[in-house]
C-alpha cells in the first residue's frame, strides 16, 4: 500500500511561510487541546497528539523543514526514498520487511527521515556458530525503532502496546505480533528499551535477534527538558510583577502555588525543587520558571486613562534603571 503524504502545515493549521514563533504557538495550542491527560476522547486524542508532535518535530527543525519543503508531495519520486541514501533498509538484506504501529510515528515519518524501523548493520552481534555436520547457526539481526514517550510517562512510567508486522517480500505474506513495552519511570531520551528475542528470526537454528526501542521525548506544550530538569515560561502581567501575586504553576503532578514578590523583573528565575523528572537514584530534578512580562494588546477607554495617569505620575524610566 502506498504511503500517504503528510501535510504537516495543515496538521498544525499554519501557512507554509509560517515563522518559527508562529509554529511554536500553533503547536502549543493544539498540544494542550489534545494532550491525552486532558482530552475527553483518550484514544483519538493520543493519535492526534502524536500527529501534532510529528509535525512539530519536522517544522520546528530548520534542516528537516528545508528537506520537507524541497521534496514536497513527490518526496518518493522518481528516485527511492531518502532512507536508502542513508544506508538504512527495512528489508535487512533481502529478508522480511518490518512495520510498526503504536510507536508514535507515522509510516511517512519513518520513511521520510530514514531512521525508523531499521535492522542493525552486520549479520548479528554474536556472529555465526558452527553446529554438528558442518552447518552454521546464524543469530537473527537486531531491529531498532524510535518510540515517542510523553513526559508524563517519564514521570510515572507506563506500559504500551505496539504491533510489529513482518512481511516477506517474496510471498507478500505477513504476520502481526503485539508486543508489551514497559517504559520505566525516569527513562531518559536516547535510552534503548530492549525486547529480547523480538528481532529478526535466526537461521539454521540460531536464536532471534533483539528489538531495541530508542526513547524520543514528545514535545510538551509547557515545558522544555534539560537533563532531569524542566523549564517553564512564566508570563506575568505588569501589575502582577509590580504589586506581587500568587500564581499557579503547572507541573507533571498538578498545579502548585508560587508567590511572586513585588517588584519582580523580567528574566528572573524561580526554582521549584523536586518538581521535575525522576533521576535513577530516587530523587527528582527541579522546575525552573522564567519570568516574562506580557502587556494587553488592547485597552478600554477607562483602562487607557489609568495607563496615561500612571505614565504622567511615575518617575520610573526603564532605560535609566540600574
Amino acid at each position: 500500500m502506498p504511503i500517504e503524504f503528510k501535510d504537516y502545515y495543515q496538521t498544525l493549521g499554519v501557512q507554509r511561510n509560517a515563522t518559527g514563533p508562529e509554529i511554536k504557538k500553533a503547536f502549543r495550542k493544539l498540544a494542550r487541546k489534545f494532550h491525552p491527560d486532558v482530552a475527553k476522547d483518550q484514544p483519538k486524542a493520543a493519535d492526534k497528539f502524536s500527529e501534532i508532535n510529528e509535525a512539530n518535530e519536522v517544522l520546528s527543525d530548520p534542516d528537516k523543514r528545508l528537506k520537507y519543503d524541497t521534496l514536497g508531495a513527490n518526496w518518493n519520486q522518481p528516485e527511492p526514498p531518502p532512507r536508502q541514501k542513508n544506508g538504512f533498509d527495512h528489508t535487512a538484506g533481502g529478508g522480511p520487511e518490518f512495520h510498526f504501529e503504536g510507536t508514535g510515528f507515522s509510516d511517512f515519518f519513518e520513511e521520510f527521515l530514514g531512521s525508523r524501523g531499521r535492522a542493525s548493520s552486520g549479520f548479528s552481534r554474536t556472529g555465526a556458530q558452527e553446529m554438528g555436520g558442518g552447518s552454521f547457526a546464524q543469530r537473527g539481526r537486531d531491529l531498532e525503532n524510535d518510540l515517542l514517550v510523553t513526559l508524563e510517562e517519564v514521570m510515572h512510567g507506563s506500559t504500551r502496546m505496539i504491533s510489529l508486522e513482518r512481511t516477506d517480500p517474496r510471498t507478500s505474506s505477513s504476520t502481526i505480533q503485539t508486543l508489551r513495552v514497559k517504559i520505566p519511570a525516569g527513562v531518559h531520551e536516547g535510552q534503548m528499551i530492549r525486547l529480547a528475542g523480538k528481532g529478526q528470526e535466526g537461521f539454521g537454528g540460531g536464536v532471534s535477534g533483539n528489538l531495541y526501542l530508542r526513547v524520543v521525548f514528545a514535545k510538551h506544550p509547557d515545558f522544555r527538558v534539560r537533563d532531569n530538569n524542566l523549564h517553564y515560561d512564566l508570563e506575568l502581567s505588569p501589575w502582577e510583577a509590580v504589586l506581587g501575586a500568587t500564581v499557579l504553576i503547572p507541573t507533571l503532578d498538578g498545579d502548585v502555588s508560587l508567590k511572586i514578590p513585588a517588584g519582580t523583573i523580567a528574566g528572573r528565575q524561580f526554582r521549584l525543587r523536586a518538581k521535575a523528572l525522576p533521576r535513577g537514584d530516587g530523587t527528582y530534578g527541579d522546575l525552573y520558571a522564567l519570568v516574562s512580562l506580557q502587556v494587553p494588546s488592547q485597552s478600554t477607554p477607562e483602562q487607557k486613562i489609568l495607563w496615561e495617569s500612571l505614565a504622567t505620575t511615575s518617575t520610573f524610566n526603564p532605560r535609566m534603571a540600574s
